[in-house]
This record gives structure tokens, C-alpha cells and sequence, in this order.
């Protein structure tokens, strides 16, 4: 069972990290668990690395992000996101919240996974050679909105993110300064039946106030059971694209297992966000 609450928040700016003990790790393709000791507590993640991976050449990174209560393997799941980046050459990041969350905007716990989260990047950047202008945030519930979190508070890190029924909220939904310094696009999969869709949408509507972006035409064929496309270009460059799928609950569009997934849907999630990182870019 998911359960989803709307609790601990951190107002306060995350302050310089300290420097984790880190093992030693030989990058290759597959999957890799690993384990560094952060604020005294030991925290796993998984990496994930395309067949053809060989080190010497720059690779996109996604860090993808779970649900609360959950874990880097039931996202792998429920995303489909190490197959996706089998067949289009990118690496991904999993980190694992403590408990089972992670310290977003809403919910969970009080843990600086903001600095967890910067640091595992820049060691992906160092150690597995991804590139740090293609990197790129994802995640459900709780990981979509730590991808948000992530977007305001780690400026010039990511050149995009894709909250999926996530989003902008608790309190700092309510500050007007609580935006990207640094240009970060989005694109976002709401469900209308979820329970905390019209907080999603009012968030997201926030986002692009502050932003100063103006609604662009939608280009494409017609999409299925309903589901509403919505397009803006912001005043610092970003974009911003909004799925509104009416009949989808608190899930993954297109997830064809796992928790939260939704295979009928009408449309994947998964595929759609690769396709609209792969064509952002950071300044």
C-alpha cells in the first residue's frame, strides 16, 4: 500500500554538504547498488548503465525519483526507466529516501537529500561520466516532488524535469521567490481523478506565474481518453508542458507493472519525457 501525506517541510536553504565516506566502484554496464554514509547514516542507491556503455563517452543522466513509502527497485519498476535507457544510450540514477522518502516539499522526513542528491549527481558527473549539460529529473508522488525541489534548489544542475502526479506544494506554493534561478523546463503527467490534482494544477499554475510564461500552440495528432496537452514557453527560455489525463489516478501514465502503474493510460510517461529532455539542454 502507497501512503501519501503531506508532511515535513524545510524552509530553510540546504547548507554546504560535508563530505560523505564513499566506496570505490568500477563503472561497466548493468546494474550497480552502492552505499555512502551521509549526515552519519548509510544511504544506497542504483546505477544504471546502457549495454554500450564504455566510460570515455558523455552520457545523459536521469535521476528518477519514488513514491512514499518505496525504494529505487519499485521505481525502476514502476518506470520502465533502465529499458528506456537501454534502447536510447543513458545512464540513470535511483537514490534510495530514507524510510522509505525523501525530504520534499510535502513529505518525507527531515533528511538533507537535496545535498544527498547534488553530491550523487556530481559523482556521476565524475566517476561515470555523465554529462553534466544533459542531466535530468524524474519521479512519482514524493520523487516528483522532490524533482521539483531539486529544480529550484540546485540551480544550473538540471536542464529539465518531468514530476509525475508531483508537483509544486506545501509551503513554498505559497512563496512567490520560491522559483528556478536557472532555466529548468518541465513536463508534467497529471491524473483528474488523483486526489491531489487540483494542488497539482494550482502549483503548477504558480510555477508558470512566476516564471512569466505564455501558452504556445500544440502541435501533433489527437490524444486519447481525453487527455488535455498543454504548452508555454517561460521568459527565461524554459518550457513547460502539462498533461492532464481526466480518468488517471494518483500513477504512472504507460508503467506496465509495479505500484502506481497505469498501462491503459493512453499514453507512456516514460517515453515522453525522454523525448522531450533529450532536446533541452543546460545554459
Amino acid at each position: 500500500m502507497i501512503l501519501l501525506l503531506s508532511a515535513c517541510n524545510v524552509d530553510s536553504p540546504p547548507t554546504t554538504p560535508p563530505s560523505p565516506t564513499e566506496s570505490v566502484e568500477n563503472p561497466a554496464p548493468g546494474d550497480h547498488r552502492f552505499t555512502l554514509e551521509w549526515n552519519g547514516k548509510p544511504r544506497s542507491f542504483l546505477v544504471h548503465a546502457p549495454p554500450g556503455y564504455d566510460a570515455k563517452t558523455p552520457l545523459p543522466l536521469v535521476v528518477t525519483m519514488h513514491y512514499y513509502p518505496g525504494d529505487s527497485a519499485g521505481i525502476a519498476t514502476t518506470s520502465g526507466m533502465s529499458a528506456k535507457a537501454d534502447k536510447e544510450n543513458f545512464l540513470v540514477l535511483y537514490p534510495d529516501g530514507w524510510s522509505g522518502g525523501m525530504n520534499a516539499l510535502m513529505c518525507c522526513g527531515s533528511e538533507d537529500d537535496v545535498g544527498l542528491i547534488s553530491t550523487l549527481v556530481q559523482r556521476m558527473v565524475k566517476r561515470w561520466n555523465a554529462d553534466p549539460k544533459r542531466i535530468y529529473a524524474t519521479g512519482i508522488s514524493n520523487g516528483g516532488d522532490m524533482a521539483v525541489r531539486l529544480a529550484v534548489e540546485l540551480p544550473g544542475v538540471f536542464a529539465a524535469i518531468a514530476p509525475v502526479s508531483g508537483g509544486l506544494g506545501g509551503a513554498k506554493a505559497a512563496d512567490p521567490e520560491y522559483k528556478p534561478k536557472s532555466a529548468v523546463s518541465v513536463i508534467t503527467f497529471l491524473g483528474g481523478t488523483d486526489k491531489f490534482f487540483s494542488s497539482f494544477t494550482r502549483g503548477m499554475q504558480s510555477w508558470q506565474e512566476r516564471l512569466a510564461c505564455k501558452e504556445t500552440a500544440v502541435t501533433g495528432p489527437s490524444l486519447p481518453n481525453g487527455i488535455k496537452q498543454t504548452a508555454s514557453k517561460c521568459a527565461d527560455g524554459s518550457d513547460v508542458v502539462v498533461y492532464e489525463l481526466p480518468s488517471m489516478g494518483h500513477s504512472w501514465p504507460g508503467a506496465q507493472a509495479g505500484s502506481l502503474a497505469d498501462p491503459n493510460a493512453g499514453i507512456s510517461a516514460t517515453d515522453l519525457m525522454w523525448e522531450f529532455f533529450k532536446n533541452h539542454r543546460a545554459g
